[in-house]
């Protein structure tokens, strides 16, 4: 929940004047709010790999819901992606792991992609219960799907206690939550359906730390948070890509 329209106008700008282009496998994937989802998409019709997502969604398709915005909505404006289950989500809106189970299943029914978060706040980190809690999150919100289902979605792992705390995880920490990760999911669905899904990282990543996190060999990219409003600081992060 950052900048004015014209702030954000002007960031985009910023950003895409610079942007490198990029490869056949490579994504950039802009979640601005909603208020300035047309703007944004607008600014990026026409290049090659780059969509406009989401911040959240609400798990009915329409109805007496004031206040939210339904997957009706953002398929009628081609909007392809959406965050489910966003650390901040779930702590301060109460967002547990059913209701998000029926996020990813509504999109899912209307060709949205999910970018479905998960991970562990610091108790569970210091209590090394890490692995159990994310396995938990995948098992109650993810694990119902199909394998054509559960192929379509994109993971990203925020480490809860490396958002700014002041604490951050190292790139050691996020290959080994990301391999387990792909772990459950080859467990579950087989290893080439795991291999298959893009796992992101959105532990604080930045400029000066991107290359190394993205250089782990099951980190497929970034759900950058306060880097991505830095222009300049983006665009090093995106030329890191793999």
């Amino acid at each position: 929940m950052n900048l004015t329209y014209e702030q954000a106008e002007a960031l985009l700008d910023t950003f895409l004047a610079d942007a490198p282009e990029l490869q056949q496998e490579q994504l950039v994937v802009l979640a601005v709010p909603f208020p300035y989802l047309a703007m944004a998409k607008q600014k990026i019709a026409g290049r090659t790999n780059f969509f406009i997502a989401g911040q959240n969604v609400y798990a009915k398709k329409s109805g007496a819901f004031t206040g939210e915005t339904s997957v009706e909505m953002l398929h009628s404006m081609n909007i392809q992606y959406v965050v489910i289950g966003h650390s901040e989500r779930r702590e301060y809106f109460n967002e547990d792991n059913k209701l998000l189970a029926d996020k990813v299943r509504i999109c899912l029914e209307y060709s949205l992609v999910p970018i479905f978060c998960c991970g562990e706040p610091l108790p569970v980190r210091e209590a090394d219960g890490q692995n159990d809690f994310v396995t938990n999150q995948l098992e109650e919100s993810l694990f119902g799907l199909t394998v054509d289902e559960v192929k379509q979605v994109v993971i990203a792992y925020e480490p809860i206690w490396a958002i700014g705390t002041g604490k951050t995880a190292t790139s050691e920490q996020a290959q080994q939550m990301h391999a387990h990760i792909r772990s459950q999911l080859a467990g579950k669905y087989g290893a080439e359906v795991a291999e298959a899904i893009s796992i992101l990282y959105g532990g604080s990543v930045n400029a000066g730390n991107a290359k190394e996190i993205f250089g782990q060999p099951d980190v497929d990219g970034g759900l950058v948070g306060g880097a991505s409003l830095k222009a300049q600081d983006f665009i090093q992060i995106v030329k890191a890509l793999k």
